[in-house]
């Protein structure tokens, strides 16, 4: 697997950011979480998407969101 986590390519999903190494959009692992749904059951869904890159995906989401509050 590729040591990035997150991935675009204009040949997967017309450039779509998607879990690195497969064809699973990033968004479907936030609009899943914002609609109520645990990331075991993401997890399930999606098996090419493994728990460290989940994880790995709401770090940076979080890091993204601690650089908006506190501006460099």
């Amino acid at each position: 697997m590729s040591d990035r986590v997150i991935q675009r390519d204009e040949a997967v999903l017309g450039g779509t950011p998607v879990f690195a190494d497969t064809h699973v959009p990033v968004t479907a692992l936030l609009d899943a979480l914002a609609a109520g749904r645990t990331l075991d059951e993401f997890l399930s869904d999606h098996p090419s998407v493994t728990r460290e890159q989940a994880g790995a995906v709401i770090d940076l989401a979080r890091e993204a969101l601690d650089a908006g509050r506190h501006p460099g």
